[in-house]
């Protein structure tokens, strides 16, 4: 065999390694990405319901049911238009309070309560998930007076 041909099994070896590496990067990327949605978005259908997705709101006020001694937490998240009862169970952040901005990470049930495996609270007066601003400025997140 000359050399060119060794030169070229070599180049094509490469190439399909590269692309062969590549594609496993690009599944993993894309079996990771969790997308954000709004209650109204998930209610109107808008959300997968068989993957893992971020709902983001505002706790409803006075819908925060903690059960007995255990770490079972119930709460409703609102985007001020709509409303998605969720279930929690594991220790919550400190500043998790009602009417407080969080974003819960897991899935719908077919009961429609959302199964939470995380939960985020925004930490400061000025924090805002930018999906949640965007929605707010785009009228998704309406008064509720």
């Amino acid at each position: 065999m000359k050399t060119r041909h060794k030169r070229l099994i070599l180049i094509v070896v490469g190439v399909l390694g590269l692309t062969i590496g590549g594609m496993f990067v690009l599944n993993a990327f894309r079996s990771n990405l969790v997308y954000f949605y709004s209650p109204t978005e998930v209610l109107e259908g808008k959300a997968p319901r068989d993957q893992t997705i971020r709902i983001g709101g505002m706790v409803e006020k006075g819908s925060v049911k903690r059960a007995g001694d255990s770490l079972v937490v119930q709460f409703v998240v609102t985007d001020m238009n709509k409303s998605i009862p969720v279930r929690y169970e594991g220790i919550l952040p400190d500043l998790f309070r009602d009417g407080q901005g969080v974003v819960t990470l897991g899935r719908m049930g077919t009961d429609g309560t959302f199964a939470a495996r995380e939960v985020l609270a925004k930490h400061d007066e000025n924090y805002m998930p930018p999906e949640a601003a965007a929605a707010m400025k785009g009228g998704a997140f309406q008064s509720g007076k």
